[in-house]
């Protein structure tokens, strides 16, 4: 004690004021909190602990190709080498990288139990297994060997870590992030894999691009769970400042269920996907709460029929309940619509900042340009270095015999040393690597194979100088490495964006009333949207007629199918898949024509949620074998088959399967034809094949049908109508080339044929994109067609000037801008 006072006495105490100390102090921890734990970097999206768990596993050698490893195993070693703080937080924090419903691309592939929406919690580490998953593996880890990133020691100086992984893909805005600092947080939505790569070169494509239209290629957030975007203004905001709000919604249909033999059928809201990081349990419980509570009316019954394929929450309503009614209150009482803060906030050299998307993006490039440059830096070295030495092994191959007498007459290993680098004029690495060198490399096989190394070296050094001498060439290479990515790890989005929100899906009580013979015109639109107009007064053509002979906007939706018909009558519906499903009339909303409809999705089993809907058609609800005697049913691998409408009489709710299918075939046409009619099908090539009904044979819903003719290579059907006799075909290429022809022009075949050629093609690449049948002799009303492009745009196109006759030229009836190609035909209405 009599020391310690002794050396406060010697003038070793430094004076401070405490609110200094404290500020220093506070500043300090806060920054260290900000660096080291609740941000991530810019640069590679991760934080400190999910740097060090990957890297931790990568030196234990977890390959996707490699066995499971206990997690216990990886947590300690991430302890014990980079990150000693708790295991508890650093399993917390693998086990949110393994999970698939928290990260929209998972890092890590687990075995075991690592917890569900429901907020189960996960296995203890010592029973779960983990490994790198592909994505991680090879996006984030292949290059960290290279000498693309700086390495620091650990918090004992025994190991060396990287202070940043070598990503190659934005992991920040793939699978987001979610933290809270000191006085700031950050909260990134995930995003989609193939749109985010999309918006990367057009970025490097175009530095100077606007927001709009980088979000022609990144419209917004891609979450694991799915849902649905209400609007796009909380997108804009957040992209252009870094803070925005968005507006999620679980996806939410109605349909009719039996609860029990001998109950009435009665209506359910069936929710089969939640927003992102909702509870599904705890939500579950909050209704039930409500209801009981009497602040939910008109629930009779409560079911979460979930199980590994996929959530499935049924509410069921009482028979006076109105759908609409509780949807809207689910929607506003409880987190079946919430909002997703977006604070695109991290860590750009040293500092936390707010950034905008475009900000983001690029700050990744930047990224991604250095390590590349540092790659390319470290493998031109490497080979200047093997080039070097190989040179010099064959320069003394070359004269082996001179090289074996110096050899023999040296008295010691330094004294053949300096006589090799005199007589060979070698250096001192190559004159150490010839001494070095085994007997075998002496025999002719071993010197083509050192020949042929050399040759391989110097051209892999002059591309390696090409890449660093030109930034175009980089970025060149930093494309093709997008691309690449995209192909192996792309998949489709899963969170819909709705720029319109859409009427809620109802069964209306109100349709009730109506008559069943009451006349009305069914409607189908682009988008997928149902609706009955009780005036019968229809559109001249299919796409509202703003402008004849100019280009238009062709974003917003519009009607691809148009029938006249009664309340009591059925609309039938068939997809991709081969099934067919029905929806009476009567269940699909009575609008005005400015309102949308309802998603006829909502209408459907839940085996056609997601199904393409290929083909419509409207039958009265008896006696529907008398309206179209048979089907003719065409797949994308040119399999054929005719069933009659029999087969599709007496349908209900459920789907009816049509064809079989094999796994890498999807049905494209289904076709009503009548006795007098005739098939067309036409390919990419201009080939027109015409059938006649009886020759396509009659087959059960069961069979896969029979080959209709032989697709060439990279030939495809663009289109199948069954027409009479006294048409003309008009055909419409991809760069905007028409003519039409007359089906008795076309001569009848069988199948197996090869069918007609009718078109020949003017410009390089271009082949027929749509087929259409216009009914000549052209009276006061000329027949219109309509055109859209991969731009979204359309234009209503006249059809009496176009040119007809087989042996007819064809003529440009649009001007295409660069790179604009027709993507489909819409005949008049």
């Amino acid at each position: 004690m009599a020391e310690q006072l002794n050396l406060l006495s010697e003038g070793n105490i430094i004076p401070t004021a405490l609110h200094t100390e404290m500020q220093q102090s506070y500043l300090e921890y806060a920054m260290s909190v900000i660096i080291g734990r609740a941000l991530p970097d810019v640069r590679d999206g991760l934080k400190p602990v999910h740097r060090r768990i990957l890297y931790a596993m990568y030196e234990l050698g977890l390959t996707p190709d490699r066995p499971y490893r206990k997690c216990a195993r990886v947590v300690g070693d991430v302890l014990g080498k980079y990150h000693p703080h708790g295991d508890q937080s650093v399993y917390d924090a693998l086990v949110r990288l393994v999970q698939t419903f928290s990260s929209r691309y998972p890092l890590l592939d687990g075995h075991g139990n690592f917890g569900s929406v429901d907020d189960d919690p996960p296995a203890a580490m010592r029973y779960t297994e983990t490994r790198l998953a592909p994505i991680s593996n090879t996006a984030m880890l292949t290059e960290v060997g290279l000498a693309t990133v700086d390495f620091a020691p650990n918090f004992d100086n025994s190991q060396q870590e990287p202070l940043v992984l070598p990503a190659q893909l934005p992991i920040l805005l793939l699978n987001g992030s979610s933290g809270i600092a000191v006085g700031m947080a950050t909260n990134i939505p995930p995003h989609n894999l193939n749109e985010v790569v999309d918006a990367l070169i057009a970025l490097i494509d175009r530095p100077e691009i606007s927001l709009p239209e980088l979000m022609q290629h990144l419209p917004g957030p891609d979450f694991p769970t799915g849902g649905q975007i209400i609007d796009t203004q909380g997108i804009i905001q957040a992209y252009e400042t870094g803070r925005g709000l968005v507006t999620l919604r679980g996806v939410a249909q109605i349909e009719e269920i039996q609860p029990g033999r001998g109950r009435h059928r009665r209506s359910a809201i069936i929710v089969t996907e939640l927003p992102f990081q909702v509870n599904k349990a705890a939500w579950i419980e909050k209704i039930a709460d409500l209801s009981n509570q009497g602040r939910l009316e008109g629930i009779a019954d409560l079911r979460d029929e979930s199980d590994r394929d996929g959530m499935r929450v049924v509410i069921e309503l009482k028979r006076e309940g109105n759908p609409q009614k509780v949807l809207e209150q689910l929607y506003r009482q409880t987190v079946l619509q919430t909002n997703f803060g977006v604070i695109l906030l991290a860590i750009v050299n040293g500092q936390p900042r707010q950034l905008s998307l475009i900000q983001l993006l690029q700050e990744f490039l930047n990224f991604r340009e250095e390590t590349l440059i540092r790659r390319y830096q470290h493998e031109l070295d490497q080979a200047q270095t093997r080039s070097h030495i190989v040179e010099g092994l064959l320069a003394g191959l070359n004269d082996l015999d001179r090289l074996i007498d110096l050899l023999r007459q040296a008295p010691d290993g330094p004294t053949a040393k300096i006589n090799l680098q005199t007589e060979f004029d070698l250096s001192d690495r190559q004159a150490d690597a010839l001494l070095a060198m085994p007997l075998r490399r002496l025999t002719g096989l071993e010197r083509e194979n050192l020949e042929r190394e050399f040759q391989e070296l110097s051209q892999r050094i002059q591309d390696l100088q090409t890449l660093l001498g030109s930034r175009h060439e980089l970025l060149k290479a930093l494309k093709k490495e997008l691309r690449q990515l995209k192909r192996q790890f792309g998949d489709p989005r899963r969170t819909q964006i709705l720029t319109d929100v859409p009427d809620l899906p109802v069964i209306s009580t109100a349709e009730v009333d109506t008559p069943p013979d009451l006349p009305v015109m069914v409607e189908v639109s682009q988008k997928g949207y149902g609706r009955c107009l009780t005036s019968l007064a229809r559109n001249s053509f299919v796409i509202p007629p703003q402008a004849k002979q100019q280009w238009q906007d062709a974003k917003k939706d519009y009607p691809i199918f148009q029938a006249p018909g009664q309340r009591q009558h059925t609309l039938y519906l068939v997809g991709s898949n081969g099934k067919a499903y029905s929806v009476p009339v009567a269940k699909i909303p009575l609008t005005e024509r400015n309102q949308k409809g309802q998603p006829l999705q909502t209408l459907l089993p839940d085996s056609a949620q997601g199904e393409q809907l290929i083909q419509f058609w409207l039958e009265p609800a008896t006696d529907a074998a008398d309206s179209y005697p048979d089907f003719v049913l065409l797949t994308h691998q040119a399999r054929i088959k005719r069933i009659p409408a029999t087969e599709l009489t007496g349908m209900n709710q459920r789907a009816l399967q049509l064809i079989k299918l094999k796994d890498d075939d999807a049905l494209d046409w289904v076709i009503p034809i009548l006795p007098a009619q005739t098939l067309i099908v036409a390919t990419s090539t201009s080939r027109i094949l015409r059938f006649q009904g009886e020759t396509i044979p009659i087959m059960s819903r069961t069979s896969a049908g029979v080959a209709a003719f032989k697709l060439g290579t990279q030939e495809r059907i663009i289109g199948a109508i069954a027409t009479s006799e006294t048409t003309n075909l008009l055909l419409v290429t991809a760069q905007g080339y028409a003519k039409q022809i007359s089906v008795n022009e076309v001569r009848p075949i069988h199948l197996g044929q090869l069918g007609t050629m009718t078109f020949k093609f003017t410009q390089p690449h271009d082949y027929v994109a749509g087929l259409v049948a216009v009914s000549p002799p052209f009276g006061a009303e000329v027949p219109e067609v309509g055109l859209v492009t991969n731009r979204e745009r359309w234009q209503r196109i006249t059809v009496d000037q176009i040119p007809c006759g087989h042996h007819a030229s064809s003529i440009q009836i649009v001007s295409m801008e660069p790179e604009e190609l027709v993507t489909q035909i819409l005949p008049s209405s």
